[in-house]
């Protein structure tokens, strides 16, 4: 069995495709810093066809095993051992591809022999996020921090950028200098 390390990004921004943003720039800074056999597996959420969520659980209670493009992120999740969330702020919350994915784990909860909550409490989360404010992103680090608690993952924090136009994230010295150590250790687990 090999010791190398593997990571999901679930990159969030609802940006053109092809068009790398701040926040996804300083993701690809922090994995930079990765040693040369960790796995990166990117997943650009906007980009796959995430079917609209319907709760279920106060009526059906169960839910069938998703497929297509769920499935794939699904079986994502279930590989990777660390999870990075790639998410810039918008509005002071979570961009809607993430929330609907996040909406989904509710389902993945109720799939009848999947052990998901049981598996994700395996994992360690963390959020690499940028915007105007830092403390006006403090909401949405908060909801995806209370994500990993509910679910038993290690939280490994947050690295957070100034960000606006395309470009200003790589002048923030502060957000490179935090990036390159961001990643260097897997989350300890408590």
């Amino acid at each position: 069995m090999s010791d190398a390390r593997h990571l999901l990004f679930l990159v969030a921004s609802t940006r053109a495709p092809g068009t790398e943003g701040n926040t996804e720039w300083l993701a690809r800074e922090a994995a930079r810093a990765l040693p040369a056999q960790a796995r990166q597996d990117w997943l650009h959420l906007a980009g796959l066809q995430l079917p609209p969520f319907t709760d279920l659980r106060h009526s059906a209670g169960s839910y069938p095993p998703p497929t297509g493009d769920l499935a794939r992120v699904l079986e994502a999740l279930r590989a990777a051992p660390e999870i990075v969330f790639v998410a810039p702020v918008y509005w002071f919350s979570i961009p809607t591809p993430l929330k609907l994915l996040l909406d989904h784990w509710s389902a993945f909860l109720r799939v009848p022999g999947l052990p998901f909550k049981a598996e994700m409490a395996t994992k360690s989360l963390r959020l690499v996020c940028t915007s105007g404010d830092r403390a006006k992103a403090q909401p949405m680090v908060d909801s995806v921090r209370l994500c990993a608690e509910f679910l038993g993952m290690a939280w490994g924090g947050v690295l957070w950028a100034k960000g606006g136009a395309p470009g200003t994230t790589a002048q923030d010295a502060q957000a490179r200098a935090e990036a390159a150590g961001f990643l260097a250790q897997p989350v300890p687990r408590a």
